[in-house]
């Protein structure tokens, strides 16, 4: 991916180094709906929560108490506080999620201009080992995340070498894709699609919402994947882009974290959709380029 000189966005917060935080501070302990997924506030923590969690654990060698407590590692020897030294202001991980910010705001400007509408611009924080947002607290274990409550993305770039290093999904492309995600779920907050989920999962079973949750997730995944056709047409992209994205789609997958966690997989608690979704719906978006084409909510996924 062709990035180094482009565009890079003002709507970044740099929040590294600034930890320490209360993990029980405003709102209290939050659960996420899964990893890398929106954050949202309230609720508890089922069965299947409690299975994906210990798979997550397993698979990054975390300590399964620090994600269920929401990161406060009090108990853990210093744990998340170790890593909170503030990398430079201008540090290449810094400038490449500065320009894929950019390069996102230019895509959704253009697509709500062309409906008539305006596309409001998402702040992303850079943070290292632990953070509060509107939705609570969290740790570097929970992955990017995107709060609706603030309408910030969040991300500790570390991420970043963790899914090579774990999750075998190297690349600049792979990087982009887990940012233009979580931005499309900033797409689902401005069109209204969480704020109906987030109320209509309070009167839903556990597995109920886990279905709509896949359903959310891989709109975001097709989002992603409009973002990814126009940033093609830019010229920017090089060869093996795509597929270092595709390779992320997969390996973030519910049925291939679970069969490599445990060696096999519980449907029932899929809340963020099967490698074959992920990259089927990023596909989708990537091929159309249109955000028309990410309709998840209807008929068969």
């Amino acid at each position: 991916m062709e990035w180094k000189g482009r565009r890079q966005s003002h709507n970044v917060e740099d929040q590294r180094g600034a930890g320490g935080q209360n993990p029980f501070g405003r709102g209290g302990m939050r659960i996420p709906i899964g990893r890398g997924g929106v954050r949202r506030a309230g609720g508890g923590i089922g069965i299947g929560g409690i299975i994906l969690i210990l798979i997550v654990s397993w698979v990054l060698g975390i300590n399964p108490l620090t994600l269920l407590s929401g990161g406060d590692t009090g108990l853990q020897g210093g744990g998340y506080e170790q890593q909170t030294n503030q990398a430079p202001a201008n540090d290449e991980a810094t400038a490449f999620v500065r320009t894929v910010l950019a390069e996102t705001e230019d895509t959704w400007n253009g697509i709500f201009q062309a409906s008539g509408q305006t596309y409001q611009e998402p702040t992303l924080v850079l943070f290292s080992g632990q953070v509060e947002s509107a939705c609570g607290f969290a740790s570097s274990a929970t992955g990017p995340f995107y709060c609706p409550g603030d309408r910030k993305v969040y991300l500790d770039t570390n991420f970043f070498r963790e899914l090579e290093q774990q999750f075998g999904a190297s690349g600049d492309f792979a990087e982009a894709y887990v940012i233009a995600h979580e931005v499309g779920h900033h797409v689902q907050n401005l069109l209204g699609v969480l704020p109906k989920f987030n109320q209509a999962r309070q009167r839903m079973s556990e597995v109920e919402a886990n279905r709509m949750s896949v359903r959310v997730e891989l709109q975001a995944d097709c989002f992603a994947g409009v973002w990814g056709k126009h940033t093609d047409q830019k010229g920017i992209l090089e060869q093996g882009d795509l597929q270092e994205a595709l390779n992320a789609a997969q390996q973030i997958g519910d049925d291939t974290l679970q069969k490599r966690g445990q060696g096999y997989v519980v449907p029932e608690s899929f809340n963020h959709g099967t490698s074959a979704q992920r990259m089927e719906w990023f596909r989708r978006g990537f091929d159309s380029g249109d955000a028309n084409s990410c309709d998840t909510f209807s008929g068969e996924i």
